[in-house]
């Protein structure tokens, strides 16, 4: 059986496709998967075993990327075609059964996570997933030794306006890391891609050598999900690498400001989201907004809030552990 999983160029939204993934791949134990994706996000899904093939969708001019993915697979006879996408794709290709989704007005209103599993009209919500090989297991424990708790952060994401600043970031490490803290004594690892270093610096900056772990310009992304996996718990804004710790479980708090919790929040119940005092609406409603600007727009995310949402993550978490 031959199944073709046409999904996001975009990390995040990549991974909260594995949502459904995960569905299809114990739905069909048989089946070879063919997925086809953003080249970022592509090394998350090669290491699926049932995924035969990763066909990165470099972008083209003229959409020649969605011309050369027909090419390379208007020859198989597919079983299955699930395209999140919504391009003209699956019509155009030989396939028995073909499913594509066209976000409705409700989807705004309601989590992606939901939005693909009323998709695929699932009972039992399932949630996103990521496969983690023994390599990257072995080079994340490289990376960060046994020894204190670690706090992840994800200091970084695609967009200026929804990065909380570096000094907020700082100060709730030192409260959370102090004598009386959540987690005293505490080791932080600090997340982000090599071209984010300037924005990383300020926070590694206020980190004591004994303390700092330095993941920044980890580019091998299988690895830093697997980091991710053996962080106690992950603070950072809204962004591929909340996305991900979330995926591998480890307790997440995604800060929100000008983009929408209740669509993108972090998912499960190990998840927490602390949105800015002037909500999204908000933000990107007032008259002055301009998505071009590069202002920050998440001053009204407390550090306060940010603490008090870890404790209670925490708690909630043990309560839930021990019955």
């Amino acid at each position: 059986m031959n199944i073709l999983f046409v999904t996001s160029t975009r990390i995040g939204d990549a991974v909260l496709s594995t949502c459904l993934l995960s569905h299809l791949v114990a739905e069909y134990s048989n089946a070879r998967f063919t997925v086809a994706c953003g080249p970022l996000p592509a090394p998350l899904f090669a290491a699926v075993p049932e995924v035969e093939r990763v066909i990165p969708l470099n972008k083209q001019r003229f959409s020649g990327h969605w011309i050369s993915l027909w090419a390379d697979v208007m020859s198989t006879r597919w079983d299955l075609i699930v395209d999140l996408r919504a391009s003209v794709l699956a019509w155009t290709l030989w396939a028995k059964s073909r499913k594509t989704l066209r976000s409705s007005d409700e989807g705004e209103t309601i989590h992606r996570v939901v939005e693909l599993n009323k998709f695929f009209n699932l009972t039992s919500t399932q949630g996103p997933k990521l496969w983690l090989p023994e390599a990257s297991m072995a080079k994340a424990a490289s990376n960060i030794p046994e020894g204190n708790p670690v706090i992840g952060l994800g200091v970084t994401a695609n967009w200026l306006p929804k990065i909380w600043p570096a000094q907020n970031f700082a100060d709730v490490v030192e409260r959370l890391t102090s004598a009386d803290g959540l987690l005293p004594s505490a080791r932080v690892a600090v997340f982000g891609a090599d071209e984010e270093r300037a924005l990383a610096k300020p926070v590694l900056d206020r980190l004591a050598e004994q303390q700092r772990i330095d993941l920044v310009g980890q580019n091998d992304l299988l690895a830093v999900a697997a980091c991710l996996s053996i962080c106690d718990l992950f603070i950072g804004n809204d962004s591929g690498l909340m996305h991900m710790a979330a995926a591998v479980q480890t307790p997440t708090i995604g800060l929100f400001g000008p983009s929408p919790a209740l669509r993108y929040g972090p998912w499960g119940d190990h998840c927490a989201a602390v949105e800015s005092s002037e909500s999204y609406a908000e933000l990107v409603g007032a008259p002055d907004f301009d998505h071009r600007a590069n202002l920050n727009l998440m001053q009204g995310v407390s550090v306060e809030a940010v603490e008090q949402a870890a404790h209670d993550l925490c708690a909630k978490i043990a309560r839930a552990e021990n019955g």
